[in-house]
């Protein structure tokens, strides 16, 4: 076996929630994407949205958190299950990015990941690559993001 073994095709893996509050994306905002109406309620009200929205680069690097998070959880149900625990190497892209539904100041988003493709990677026979599709869903259940999100696998598993 080896860390590919690890990713199955199909499985959905569930990282949670996350509340984002006003004070969050605003904060973010000024970092990372200083428009208006992730600025400012006021300004938020008078543009297309109607109220103070999360940047998109806000909710899909919340994903990243809660992927990151929820390792350990899956690391262990995969040595319950005979699986190898996989190595994890960088990321080489994401693609396919949808912002399907503005994420407004309050709203709890439920992250989910599921597995649709893996390969050995030809350039490198010691590495392997690894997309899942990546999403977050608000509480009335729409989809709110999905991006593809690919990452290279070491063959040889972390234990």
């Amino acid at each position: 076996m080896n860390g590919l073994d690890a990713f199955i095709i199909g499985e959905k893996l569930d990282y949670g929630t996350h509340t984002f509050t006003p004070e969050e994306i605003i904060r973010f905002a000024r970092k990372y994407d200083p428009q208006p109406f992730h600025l400012d309620a006021e300004a938020a009200r008078d543009s297309m949205f109607g109220a103070l929205c999360a940047s998109g680069w806000h909710t899909a690097s919340v994903w990243m958190k809660l992927a990151v998070d929820y390792r350990p959880i899956w690391f262990q149900s995969l040595r319950e299950r005979g699986l190898p625990v996989p190595y994890f190497g960088p990321s080489p892209g994401i693609f396919d990015v949808v912002w399907t539904k503005p994420v407004y100041a309050g709203d709890t988003i439920h992250y989910h990941s599921e597995c649709i493709d893996k390969r050995p990677r030809k350039t490198d026979p010691e590495w392997g690559i690894v997309i899942t599709r990546a999403s977050g869903f608000n509480e009335a259940g729409d989809q709110v993001v999905s991006f593809d999100n690919a990452v290279l696998i070491r063959k040889q598993p972390s234990d």
